[in-house]
């Protein structure tokens, strides 16, 4: 799933949590976290922490990759002149 927002992440997170059968209170258990950290963040994902993503990530047995954009080659496909 390609993530572009907080909401779309959040959607991902909710969508592993249900795969797996978890409620929010075993996904927070699992961490060591409230079942209402687990709550705010699929409902407001961008007032989240940091932290909070990568516990509920290892939580999901989930793990997050940076990539660079796919970004269209402009026509010519080489240097511009000035």
């Amino acid at each position: 799933m390609k993530i572009t927002s907080p909401k779309i992440l959040a959607v991902a997170i909710r969508e592993q949590r249900k795969k797996m059968g978890l409620t929010q209170k075993e996904t927070a258990d699992r961490v060591g976290m409230k079942q209402s950290t687990v709550s705010g963040f699929e409902n407001t994902p961008d007032k989240s922490k940091l932290e909070t993503l990568f516990k509920l990530l290892s939580s999901l047995d989930l793990e997050l990759q940076v990539t660079e954009r796919n970004v269209p080659e402009k026509s010519g496909g080489g240097w511009m002149r000035e």
